[in-house]
């Protein structure tokens, strides 16, 4: 028992998103197979760090930094362009032993903002930095910051000319530019459980593709896109404006905590029924300190998969993907 919560030792457990929204036929069969792939190594690359005794935060930081390398997912190389052109990007990670959390916003030189977030967590006072001054502390800390052309693609720059064309004729008939939810998606995150029974979350974004005025999502704000306590941890993938109004991350985990909810139930309601309610949809991943996760999303799918203590990576990203799920 760990604070009130049966622990099992030797579950020590990684689960990853890499956004919800993807929907059969928006990726070539050669664009999958390298999604599939860059799951499968984020997930080695987390059950390394377990393996070889490091901590829960360690196997989220390791998982996300490959995603954010990855340019298949809208995080780090992978980010959407905003409405000037230019890829601004979004971060936190949070502990649940301890409740300290590190969070980042506006970046454009950052080559991996989950190091930076947990930067911040780990040797400031503060949570959450943003835009010039986050990028000063960064390299203060000797996190790598890379010209902003590093992030750019030219499928994600394809998208952007796609939107501004959709303003632009939107403007033209007078008529306002209504985005569907699926232009908010994009994000990825991670959620570990170590062999001292401890959790962690973090989640990374790119945002959405042009948007203004400093637009911010979930995915940076402790308790929207991103918890961790002593017996839950959540990180989402959304439409964000949502995640933030009900604090969706932190409302899953107090589900659990406070209602004695089982996890699986929790991130259900809160992801397949408050927020679409609302008018929001999305996805996320939760992970109890019991080694029990769930996958909620409800659109046509969501990059996603997780490795146990026998090693063996499991990935998914449709609906319909067979995803096995461990015994118990």
């Amino acid at each position: 028992m760990r604070e009130g919560v049966l622990v099992a030792l030797d579950q020590s457990t990684l689960v990853i998103h890499g956004g919800a929204g993807v929907a059969p036929g928006d990726l070539t069969p050669e664009e999958e197979a390298q999604a599939r792939a860059a799951l499968e190594a984020a997930l080695r690359a987390g059950y390394a760090r377990l393996q070889g005794g490091g901590t829960a935060l360690d196997a989220v930081t390791a998982a996300i930094t490959l995603l954010e390398d990855a340019p298949q997912f809208n995080a780090g190389r992978g980010a959407v362009f905003t409405h000037d052109g230019r890829n601004e990007l979004d971060t936190s990670i949070m502990d649940g032993a301890t409740g300290n959390a590190g969070a980042a916003a506006g970046l454009h030189r950052v080559k991996n903002p989950i190091l930076l977030a947990r930067a911040i967590m780990e040797k400031s006072p503060h949570v959450m930095m943003i835009g010039a001054g986050a990028e000063q502390f960064a390299e203060a800390q000797g996190i790598p910051l890379v010209d902003p052309a590093y992030f750019r693609t030219e499928k994600r720059w394809q998208q952007l000319q796609k939107a501004l064309q959709a303003e632009a004729r939107a403007q033209a008939s007078n008529q306002p530019l209504v985005l569907p939810g699926k232009a908010y998606f994009g994000t990825v995150g991670a959620l570990a459980l170590d062999v001292q029974g401890h959790l962690a979350a973090g989640t990374s974004t790119g945002g959405m593709t042009n948007k203004r005025y400093g637009r911010v999502g979930d995915s940076p704000i402790i308790g929207a896109g991103t918890w961790a306590d002593t017996g839950c941890a959540v990180s989402g993938t959304g439409w964000g404006e949502y995640y933030i109004r009900v604090a969706a991350a932190h409302e899953i985990c107090a589900r659990v905590r406070l209602a004695g909810e089982p996890l699986p139930k929790a991130a259900e309601a809160v992801i397949n029924q408050v927020i679409p309610r609302m008018g929001g949809d999305g996805g996320a991943i939760a992970l109890g300190a019991d080694g029990v996760f769930a996958f909620p999303f409800n659109t046509p799918g969501m990059y996603r998969g997780w490795i146990g203590p026998d090693g063996v990576p499991h990935v998914a990203i449709y609906r319909d993907d067979p995803l096995p799920m461990p015994v118990r």
